[in-house]
């Protein structure tokens, strides 16, 4: 019995909340139909191996056959794309199957090239503009920890080379600016820094304060020195960021005269 479909006595393909496609896949695992590996992995206690379906089930003549793009019975098209290695079945997005990746992306093709250090498809405006991480996509994004690698959900790539779904993203620059795994900043922040070179000429430290330094290190550019302490934050000698961590003592260089 076919599981999930809202839409079963259709003319044309309709499918589930994933994907639009008029045909049910048979889950190699558990023999059920549902519309899509999603819907089956929502319902049931185990994941479907996409790779591994073998047969169909016509959402318009329910004929089960052989899994391929048009029904042999009815000749129903069950997607206008279709991957025989994925078996992936939807309407066009412009979709391709990367080799590299292991699965199919959306496209189109010609703008995006797979980085064979990340093991991942970037668009071909990041080709050597940005930090290769070995197989970077192969993990779970560090703030809903869910996959990334087949994830429908689009990955940002950070100025670091770390990878989040671009939802979580958004999310995160709700509450900060820097990455979750290594703090570098996940975007430029060159005119918030002078911004706040002006907030901190224009309030002075108290004069108990005013010589004492600090030894930090800049997540930015990992380089270590001695700074002015000022409430509002320590700069970073080398690059001018901001975004820096208090790792030595604090040392007052101010002297004062010996006593008799």
């Amino acid at each position: 019995m076919a599981s999930g479909s809202q839409c079963e006595d259709v003319e044309v393909p309709c499918g589930c909340e994933h994907y639009t496609r008029g045909c049910h896949l048979k889950a190699p695992c558990c023999g059920k139909f549902y519309i899509c590996r999603l819907c089956h992995d929502s319902k049931e206690s185990h994941k479907m191996d996409r790779f591994k379906v073998t047969h169909v089930q016509c959402m318009k003549c329910k004929y089960i056959q052989k899994a391929q793009q048009t029904c042999e019975q009815c000749h129903s098209v069950f997607g206008d794309y279709y991957c025989n290695v994925c078996h992936l079945f939807d309407k066009d997005k412009k979709q391709y199957h990367c080799d590299g990746c292991g699965i199919c992306r959306i496209g189109p093709k010609e703008e995006f090239e797979h980085c064979t250090k990340c093991n991942l498809c970037l668009p071909l405006n990041l080709r050597g503009n940005h930090k290769c991480i070995e197989n970077v996509s192969r993990q779970d994004c560090p703030i809903c920890l869910e996959d990334i690698h087949t994830s429908r959900v689009g990955a940002r790539v950070l100025p670091c080379g770390h990878l989040l779904h671009s939802t979580c993203y958004e999310d995160m620059l709700k509450q900060g600016y820097r990455c979750p795994l290594c703090m570098r900043s996940a975007l430029d922040m060159t005119r918030y820094w002078r911004q706040l070179d002006d907030e901190v000429a224009q309030t002075p430290m108290p004069s108990e304060y005013q010589n004492v330094t600090v030894e930090i290190l800049c997540n930015d550019c990992s380089t270590r020195s001695t700074v002015p302490f000022h409430i509002l934050g320590m700069k970073c000698e080398s690059c001018s960021s901001y975004n820096t961590a208090q790792e030595g003592k604090t040392q007052a260089n101010s002297t004062t005269a010996g006593s008799q």
